[in-house]
């Protein structure tokens, strides 16, 4: 519910109402049933376990705001390489990891902890640079402007298809 009401706020209503329904597959939902505890991904705990989660996979090749959905072999490489990502399915992925701090750290939760999370991972590094470097500035002006200055950025600019500052002439 906290990804669909920053969608919501930004009037991603269709992504915010089909945000993460492939958690309903048994695929997912019985993993989730099994590995959840409540501080941390059950995908975590799932991978723990088997050494993969099955879950994870299944959920990353099925929903568009995970960067990971973005990659395919390239013809001139031959090798999977990451895409830049559509406007909407990145800022459903901003919503959705705001939504994951949200809930995995509490009341510890401030508007800086999906970037700070963000930077410390890896994760950045297999991202396609425009959306990395897109993601990062959204996360940085979470964290230092807040939601509402966020939101309405997001809003008024990002969904628009207005230029970044750094594409600016």
């Amino acid at each position: 519910m906290i990804v669909c009401g920053g969608c919501f706020r930004v009037g991603l209503y269709w992504r915010g109402l089909v945000h993460d329904l492939s958690k309903y597959s048994p695929t997912e939902f019985l993993s989730g049933i099994k590995y959840y505890q409540g501080t941390r991904s059950p995908n975590t705990a799932e991978r723990e376990e088997k050494g993969y989660s099955e879950a994870w996979m299944h959920h990353k090749g099925r929903n568009r705001h995970h960067y990971e959905y973005w990659t395919d072999l390239s013809l001139e490489t031959k090798r999977y390489e990451s895409l830049p990502m559509p406007r909407k399915y990145l800022v459903e992925m901003v919503m959705d990891r705001r939504a994951a701090c949200i809930t995995y750290q509490g009341k510890n939760y401030t508007d800086e902890s999906a970037l700070i999370y963000f930077r410390k991972s890896m994760e950045r590094l297999r991202m396609h640079p425009q959306t990395q470097k897109e993601l990062d500035y959204l996360l940085e002006m979470l964290a230092q402007k807040g939601e509402k200055e966020t939101f309405s950025y997001i809003k008024h600019s990002v969904l628009k298809g207005k230029s970044f500052p750094w594409e600016e002439t």
